[in-house]
């Protein structure tokens, strides 16, 4: 099967600080020169930074082990060590560090910001050179301190895809068609299921200033909640969605229960996945009598919830797929504008979207995932 690098265990270490000197100064005709040796340098710190062009965690996996530069030691002559260089981990958006350990919460990148930097362990400190310990009643001190250790911790990383629609939906649904048609995303498409295995990710044109990215997982079978199937590792990629968009195949048998058993799988997940804005297609209305069990779906789903938008669609047909764009348009600018309102009100001032603002688009972000293969 092929693996997508979403996780990683890597281990990291803070440099160790550089030993003092211990030195004194021997020149002709100076006798009693004293002490002269200077400090360590200090140790390079573990940083983490976003990177918005990296889309997995396929660096770490092939170097699982990372180490900042440990600080030089002082030289004679009051020459201090140079200090190790720092260690700068990139990380895509979406990342959650934790300890491999206990599964604590380091820190969590929820944006694509390049200026987010966080520093997780520091270097140790250099050691003192036997300049600093001369005094009128130890005029040759041939004390030095060594210098201080770096840290060491072993992180789990986890990554979580940053899209503003996640397609949820059993396999064979058409939720790649759906990407397919929507993006210049070329998933793999077949008439089986599973031929999605791997998170795809797609970016549908809205305008010249607004882009939405559209994440694909595969396809979700009842128990995925509980480990079944390929659902549970990939649902966390829908967690930090803007909305979900849900792909009802009405030429299956189970088309009235699908939607009840998608929600149930999401809500077994955790996340309050339930609570997000959604979207439900009925697709493969072109198939005999899909037509007929679609409208049924609308019919029970505008009585117990009539606040989510249920289209009749054709992916394959393409029927009724301009709607089923503006409404997903229309539902992620809703989400936007509130996103807008709340950060007004916290702080008092225009705020960018999380979701649709500032978005970079690159030719990586229209393919499945790089580093996907090995």
């Amino acid at each position: 099967m092929i693996q997508f690098a979403d996780e990683a265990t890597i281990r990291v270490q803070s440099g160790k600080g550089g030993n003092g000197c211990a030195s004194f100064r021997r020149e002709k005709y100076i006798p009693n020169g004293g002490p002269n040796g200077g400090d360590g340098g200090r140790g390079g710190d573990v940083i983490f930074c976003v990177k918005k062009n990296l889309r997995t965690l396929a660096h770490l996996r092939f170097h699982p082990v990372l180490k900042a530069q440990n600080g030089s030691d002082g030289h004679s002559w009051g020459k201090y060590g140079k200090d190790g260089e720092d260690k700068v981990i990139p990380v895509p958006p979406g990342t959650t560090i934790r300890d491999k350990e206990t599964g604590e919460i380091i820190i969590d990148f929820p944006t694509d910001s390049e200026e987010q930097q966080f520093t997780f362990l520091k270097g140790g400190n250099g050691g003192w050179g036997n300049i600093h310990f001369k005094s009128s009643t130890n005029q040759a001190p041939r004390r030095a301190n060594k210098g201080e250790p770096g840290e060491v911790r072993e992180l789990r990383v986890e990554l979580s895809v940053m899209a503003d629609v996640g397609l949820v939906g059993f396999p064979n649904a058409g939720k790649s068609s759906l990407l397919d048609l929507f993006t210049n995303a070329r998933p793999k498409i077949a008439p089986y299921p599973f031929t999605t295995k791997i998170p795809n990710l797609g970016v549908l044109h809205v305008d010249t200033d607004t882009d939405l990215i559209i994440a694909d997982i595969p396809g979700i079978i009842e128990g995925a909640s509980e480990g079944a199937g390929l659902g549970i590792r990939f649902l966390k990629h829908i967690s930090r969605t803007a909305c979900l968009l849900f792909m009802i195949d009405c030429s299956d048998d189970n088309y009235l229960e699908a939607y009840d058993l998608l929600l149930k799988e999401l809500e077994g997940f955790g996340g309050d996945l339930t609570k997000k804005p959604r979207i439900v297609l009925c697709n493969k209305i072109d198939v005999e009598g899909a037509d007929k069990r679609a409208e049924e779906v609308v019919a029970k789903l505008a009585e117990r919830e009539p606040e989510v938008k249920v289209i009749p669609v054709s992916v394959m047909a393409r029927k009724n797929m301009n709607e089923a764009r503006l409404a997903i348009v229309s539902l992620v600018e809703k989400m936007n504008a509130e996103k807008d309102a709340e950060k007004k009100v916290v702080e008092g001032k225009p705020a960018k979207s999380d979701f649709m603002a500032g978005r970079s688009v690159d030719d990586s972000m229209e393919v499945q995932f790089p580093g996907s293969e090995g």
